[in-house]
């Protein structure tokens, strides 16, 4: 039997297992009981990659040689709509009982497809944790009957977008009985084969769930040696001298951060972040330098969009900015990614829905507000 395994679907995801796998080693070295075997447990994860939705590129290799994962696997996971003959059980049919009869056949197929794209033996593993289960590894595993941990998909990121009751609105308690006994599956802790899910901080969520344990990031992040952080930023960061020159630039001037998201369609994004440079190109008055972290999953060209603006990769997680000794922002400015773990930085803006509504229908990202019971 192997350890541990994760399966990770976007950096911030990668990130987190190493904090996890950081803490095993802190817990090993101090003879704490957390570690599951002592310090034979230490590089005995394995990391898998789903090419599903992110582009992991040169972090792979990387992975494979930083010495704390015992394996790095890429996984070719496969959508729903990668399926033709799974479209007709996604109809709505008008009927509650044809719509339920059709979804439990979708969950019990759309895992036997995905079988012969799973890269691993799962069952060969003691722990398993999944990130973002609502993707097709979740569907996967409930078919197979296996047991897991799952991990929320961004930090806090249930407190703005509850998917799992937002995704089966209507009838939720029926839904989630429905998924309790294995004859459908829901995310983020409903499913029967979830053992838990672990969130940031249980207290800011509305709708509570019995398998949600609160495991806060900051008391791992707190954990690290600056050796852990040193091999985290040769983990994800590809050019660190080429990182730092552009960080460098502006340091006698006021400076601000602005974070892209994957928001909106290309035209409308556009218009966000030409809005967003417009409105907070200065602070107190004085002309800024403005520099754009590209998200991971933004594929809007900012340096075409913007020649005159430093442009940070979107190759590695935001968090990653906090270990580079020295760096100091004047102004953070950010739509929907959560910033509370952010610490160089003197001002955090978050514009959330309200900013949101000038540019799309409110009902595409007010999900929370439209949950019914």
């Amino acid at each position: 039997m192997h350890e541990r395994i994760y399966v990770c679907h976007t950096f911030y995801h990668v990130y987190v297992a190493c904090l996890k796998e950081f803490h095993i080693m802190h817990e090993a070295a101090l003879g704490g009981d957390k570690a599951s075997n002592g310090s034979n447990s230490i590089g005995r994860a394995t990391l898998v990659l789903s090419k599903m939705s992110n582009k992991f590129g040169s972090m792979v290799q990387r992975a494979r040689e930083c010495g704390l994962f015992e394996e790095v696997i890429e996984y070719d996971e496969k959508e729903d709509t990668f399926f033709p003959e799974l479209k007709p059980l996604r109809t709505n049919t008008g009927s509650l009982v044809k719509n339920m009869i059709n979804r439990i056949r979708f969950c019990k197929r759309f895992g036997q497809l995905q079988e012969k794209y799973i890269p691993v033996d799962f069952k060969k593993y003691k722990d398993i944790y999944v990130f973002c289960d609502s993707d097709p590894i979740g569907y996967y595993l409930n078919y197979k009957h296996i047991y897991y941990h799952a991990l929320e998909d961004g930090l806090n990121c249930i407190k703005y977008g509850d998917t799992a009751r937002y995704d089966n609105n209507g009838h939720f308690k029926f839904k989630a009985f429905m998924s309790a006994i294995g004859l459908i599956f829901i995310q983020n802790g409903y499913g029967k084969y979830c053992l838990d899910m672990e969130v940031n901080d249980i207290s800011i969520l509305d709708y509570p769930c019995k398998k949600y344990i609160e495991v806060p990031r900051k008391d791992l992040t707190d954990e690290l040696q600056k050796a852990d952080k040193e091999l985290m930023l040769k983990l994800f960061i590809e050019n660190m001298d080429e990182l730092k020159d552009q960080l460098d630039e502006g340091k006698d001037k006021p400076r601000v951060l602005i974070l892209s998201e994957p928001l909106c369609e290309l035209p409308v994004r556009k218009q966000i972040f030409t809005d967003l440079v417009n409105e907070y190109s200065k602070v107190d008055g004085k002309d800024a330098i403005v520099m754009i972290k590209q998200h991971p999953r933004d594929y809007l060209d900012y340096n075409e969009l913007f020649p005159d603006l430093i442009i940070l990769s979107g190759n590695f997680p935001m968090e990653m900015l906090n270990f580079i000794e020295g760096l100091k922002f004047d102004r953070l400015v950010s739509v929907y990614t959560v910033v509370d773990s952010i610490k160089f930085v003197d001002e955090k803006i978050f514009l959330g829905d309200d900013f949101m509504d000038k540019y799309e229908a409110p009902e595409i990202h007010r999900i929370n507000e439209q949950i019914k019971d």
